[in-house]
């Protein structure tokens, strides 16, 4: 359970012992505990089985693979997943790799449906690389029409290992991941992914490193 769940529940708890006090009809009394219900539901955190095979690429988050693009970058072409969030998925972010974070970059914006495809342009969003030593892989946290907030607990220099949970967008929003060329694709539009421990791409054993830009 993220914390942030007992926070909303204790609130709205408070303000339903306040109804009952003042002796307000049982139904204006129940709202704020179903609320509360809600969050703590919402705020869950459970726990996952990471997979341990070299190469493997894995979910940042839980939703709807709804785009798979190539994308030409300065570092050559690049295969970009969006995973849609909608308000019933676990919106806990997880590492999709192990390694070293090397770039960290909040950048302020709108707060557009995420499944638009402007939104991956125009809405804010968190950056995050991570250096494998063998290649890079980057991933975004992207706000959406009801997110207002993305929590991102790592920095430049952590180490991260696969997996790992590393943030949190509140109510509904989209995460992408930046992948690597030679990265074989493992699943496709359509498929709903759980963070952590879905795999979405494999890289196979290499000895030239690949720059995600």
């Amino acid at each position: 359970m993220v914390r942030d769940g007992f926070f909303y529940a204790l609130g709205l708890g408070v303000v339903a012992a306040v109804l009952w006090y003042l002796k307000m009809p049982a139904f204006l009394v129940a709202v704020p505990i179903v609320l509360a219900a809600f969050f703590l539901w919402f705020f869950r955190d459970p726990n996952r089985v990471i997979p341990q095979e070299p190469g493997q690429i894995v979910s940042p988050g839980d939703g709807l693979v709804t785009a798979a693009e190539w994308l030409e970058t300065t570092a050559g072409s690049r295969l970009r997943l969006s995973i849609f969030l909608n308000v019933f998925d676990v919106h806990v972010n997880r590492a999709p790799v192990s390694g070293t974070v090397t770039v960290v970059e909040l950048r302020k914006g709108e707060f557009l449906n995420a499944m638009k495809p402007e939104s991956v342009l125009h809405n804010e969003q968190t950056l995050v690389v991570i250096d494998t030593g063998a290649y890079t892989v980057s991933f975004k946290q992207i706000a959406g029409l009801l997110a207002r907030r993305i929590v991102c607990n790592v920095k430049v220099g952590d180490h991260v290992e696969r997996g790992q949970r590393v943030g949190l967008i509140k109510f509904g929003s989209r995460v992408d991941v930046l992948l690597p060329a030679e990265a074989e694709l493992k699943v496709k539009i359509g498929v709903r992914v759980r963070g952590g421990s879905s795999v979405l791409a494999v890289v196979p054993p290499t000895n030239s490193k690949a720059v995600v830009a």
